[in-house]
């Protein structure tokens, strides 16, 4: 049974509770509560301005309350008498819609009437920079091919060490850290669980990592492609769907030559089928696209797919399955909304599994080297108002995910798109000042 965090302040030493949610645009906002309101906060949420956070709310709007999830809460490790709680939003005592948690735990709720349930992991990479944000911290770092790179991962022992002590304080089950294939980037691993749980360590892993590199005097970004010549921030996601019971993998079948059964294929047909509208969600920046529309970096390949296909083992391609009974998607990056990300990926998989959707060939090719050879492979999203308008499309995922989110992400991009096509960039100076 669930502690209440009046009882859990006085038996952890908690002074203070961060009462936080997560809006539209991945931005994580919170109250602090003195550990001697969190009961009335518990009983009637903290109150919040909907229209100052990215939602697509007004002035007029009335309060929305954030209701602390105390099945959720997180004691900072690196502060203890704080914690971190994820709250549901509700406004009129009705759940906002569009409110990313929300969307989330409805998806669950028909997996679940489906006696089914989603559990995944996240591949986490980042950048740690310089505190002014001008390049990369570690001049050292130089290398071509700087992937793994012991000497360099060593170099950032303390920021990585810490993080790591931590989430195993926290009982995440982390097992890897390395140096990814870009100049000053990282990579963080722990342990798969539910898709909600996931996403609340994923929230939390950021708030994290960005405190500790303050701490140590640099700045971590999860910004998609912050160096145009070096690999992008990615956030693959491995997922498998289990019974209600969580005994029984509802995606293996040990017969199979992918070891798949026919409603993990389903489940991924339903991502092959959405998968130009669930760009919107995944590789949701005007920064995403050149991620996935990148040339080639200075490591030789950029990790990231720009097709719709799925392959064995083979890191090309948007799907890959590793394993028996799981796969993986390596379209998101490091600015998706945590979860958004587990919402649209579970939505489309049920739409899969709902309509027995094939996922299409599958191409065991270097899709980098010999992509150019599939013909009919569609083609991801060149730039966010293409992704915009393939999500606008797609009526299934739309109404799988919600009209009233759909309709107020859809907007509220759609008016961050207008912003950044008002800007004046050095390119177009560049180019056309002597036209």
């Amino acid at each position: 049974m669930t502690q209440d965090l009046s009882s859990l302040a006085k038996d952890k030493g908690i002074r203070y509770f961060m009462i936080s949610f997560t809006d539209l645009f991945g931005m994580q906002r919170a109250k602090l509560v003195p550990a001697q309101a969190i009961a009335e906060m518990e009983r009637d949420g903290a109150g919040f301005a909907g229209f100052a956070t990215w939602l697509d709310m007004t002035p007029a709007h009335p309060d929305m309350f954030a209701m602390p999830d105390a099945s959720a809460v997180i004691q900072l490790p690196w502060k203890k008498e704080v914690a971190w709680v994820a709250a549901d939003c509700v406004m009129d005592d009705q759940h906002v819609a569009q409110a990313p948690r929300v969307v989330l735990k409805k998806l669950q709720k028909r997996a679940a009437d489906k006696g089914l349930y989603m559990r995944t992991g996240v591949e986490c990479e980042y950048f740690l920079i310089n505190a002014d944000g001008t390049g990369i911290s570690d001049g050292r770092d130089v290398a071509s091919k700087p992937c793994y790179d012991q000497q360099a991962l060593m170099r950032r022992y303390d920021v990585i060490s810490e993080i790591c002590d931590y989430m195993l304080e926290l009982g995440w089950g982390a097992y890897q850290n390395d140096h990814e294939d870009a100049n000053g980037q990282f990579e963080m691993n722990w342990n798969f669980d539910d898709a909600l749980i996931t996403a609340d360590r994923h929230s939390f892993f950021k708030f994290m990592t960005k405190s500790i590199a303050e701490k140590h005097g640099l700045r971590a970004t999860f910004m998609p492609k912050p160096f145009m010549n070096l690999t992008g921030n990615g956030c693959h996601v491995h997922l498998s769907v289990w019974d209600k019971n969580g005994t029984t993998n509802m995606f293996l079948d040990k017969t199979d030559e992918m070891g798949l059964s026919s409603q993990g294929y389903n489940f991924l047909g339903g991502i092959m089928k959405h998968a130009e509208g669930m760009a919107a969600i995944t590789n949701p920046t005007v920064n995403s696209y050149k991620r996935i529309n990148a040339p080639r970096t200075i490591s030789g390949a950029t990790w990231s797919p720009n097709t719709v296909t799925w392959t064995g083992n083979n890191r090309t391609h948007m799907v890959r399955v590793p394993g028996k009974g799981r796969f993986e998607l390596r379209l998101p990056d490091g600015a998706v909304n945590p979860y958004l990300l587990q919402a649209v990926v579970l939505a489309a998989g049920l739409d899969g599994i709902d309509t027995n959707a094939h996922p299409g060939p599958r191409y065991d090719i270097d899709m980098y080297q010999l992509g150019h050879t599939v013909k009919d492979a569609p083609r991801l999203p060149l730039n966010m108002l293409d992704a915009i308008r393939g999500f606008d499309k797609d009526t299934g995922l739309k109404a799988a995910l919600g009209e009233e989110f759909s309709a107020a992400y859809i907007k509220m991009k759609q008016q961050e798109w207008n912003h950044y096509a008002a800007h004046l960039t050095d390119w177009e100076r560049e180019q056309t000042l002597d036209v």
